[in-house]
């Protein structure tokens, strides 16, 4: 158990690390891109506004905010750093002049390719292989500027990385002192759990040794003076007692997830059957209607001693709490995994806190009379499921409630 708890903190942990960074990651994505864009676009404003050359550098003009960042596009040496050519287009969209001054490595055709590629997309600005572009109307046709932004994606996609090797190394890092400090942090819940544990068993044997010295005497006085109503009350009592310490007892050993359970292959269909036919005869003799649909030769891997005590459990508690000349109903049939299904009439199912009846000591009658249960056996059907690695659940249905447990 508690280190399934360890597991749980650690796995929690390093989903919570890894979330946080691929959302810091994601944002400076888009952040840098969306800077990277504004920068450029900077450039292609200044160039087309200048009729498609670069401006002399005007050390008076103040340097104007981008949409979102404060660009310093515009420096003294930009001119001579920046790749850039123009195209201009008459009223046909018909190339009639460029300026590749700026470029090396560009011939006129890619440049008349890139400049209809851009007239194609219908946007004012926007990438064309490495060239971020905008599109600016004239009188005479168009002026399109296309910038090279490889060097700017360049530093983006390298700083970009820096930081995803920072934030991995920090997580790996951070996972680490996790799984180190892991233990310090479930000790409490361990020494608690141990104490429990510790108290149940000291318990178990401090109340066996007088319940079971009270139980010998009473065979004494009901040997020498007869059977009688209090006698019979102290017997009966004492036999409850007993019941609860043994409950305790399995439902504490369940508990431990280092719990030996003895696996094997056996024949399912033919261990609920029997656990059935067992709860028959009482299921008539209160009153009830037992009814069976069970899948022929299903076969499960696991302790069959514990799946058939998970089956009287359910049916138990079918039984004490069926209504009167009411129905029960045995299910089991594969899906992916093995099903089983118990329902039961209940005329007050809608009264019930499904998300309680797994509680320990939890019962549905408020005012705690007893009828042979003590709200444990759900808590030890649950535990027994869960050392299966399968599943349970309380379900409600108009006039009935049942119970599904999917056998993984």
């Amino acid at each position: 158990m508690i280190g399934g708890l360890r597991k749980k903190f650690i796995c929690i942990s390093t989903i919570s690390v890894f979330a946080v960074f691929s959302i810091i990651l994601s944002l400076l994505l888009v952040l840098t891109r969306v800077q990277m864009n504004q920068t450029l676009d900077t450039l292609t404003d200044t160039i087309a506004a200048n009729n498609g050359f670069f401006p002399e550098f005007d050390s008076s003009k103040p340097h104007t905010p981008s949409r979102f960042f404060y660009t310093d596009a515009i420096t003294e040496e930009t001119r001579f750093s920046t790749r850039f050519f123009t195209v201009w287009l008459n009223e046909q969209q018909e190339v009639t002049d460029v300026n590749i001054d700026s470029v090396s490595t560009i011939s006129q055709s890619e440049v008349e390719h890139y400049a209809s590629q851009a007239m194609n997309s219908t946007k004012e600005r926007g990438w064309v292989s490495e060239y971020r572009y905008k599109i600016t109307s004239t009188e005479d046709g168009a002026i399109l500027v296309f910038v090279n932004g490889t060097m700017y994606k360049n530093t983006t996609n390298l700083m970009l990385f820096t930081i995803f090797l920072i934030l991995l190394g920090s997580a790996v890092l951070i996972l680490t002192l996790t799984v180190i400090i892991s233990k310090r942090v479930v000790r409490p819940v361990a020494e608690g759990y141990e104490k429990q544990k510790q108290f149940i068993t000291d318990a178990n044997h401090e109340l066996k040794t007088p319940l079971t010295l009270i139980l010998s005497n009473l065979d004494i006085l009901e040997a020498e003076y007869g059977k009688n109503e209090w006698l019979d009350d102290i017997r009966s009592e004492g036999e409850r007692m007993g019941l609860l310490i043994n409950q305790l007892v399995t439902l504490s050993r369940m508990d431990e997830s280092d719990a030996r359970l003895l696996y094997a292959d056996f024949d399912l269909s033919g261990a609920i059957n029997d656990t059935v036919s067992e709860f028959q005869y009482l299921a008539e003799e209160r009153g009830h209607m037992l009814f069976s649909d069970i899948a022929p030769s299903l076969s499960y891997h696991g302790d069959e001693a514990l799946i058939r005590k998970l089956a009287a459990i359910l049916l138990d508690n079918a039984v004490k709490y069926c209504d009167a000349g009411g129905k029960i109903q045995v299910r089991l049939y594969q899906r992916r995994h093995p099903i089983l299904t118990v329902e039961n009439t209940y005329a007050e199912v809608d009264s019930l806190e499904l998300e309680r009846l797994f509680d320990r000591f939890y019962r549905a009658d408020r005012v705690r009379t007893f009828s042979g249960s003590f709200g444990v056996g759900l808590s030890i059907a649950q535990s027994i499921v869960k050392s299966h690695r399968g599943t349970i659940t309380a379900y409600k249905k108009e006039g009935l409630i049942g119970f599904r447990v999917n056998l993984k």
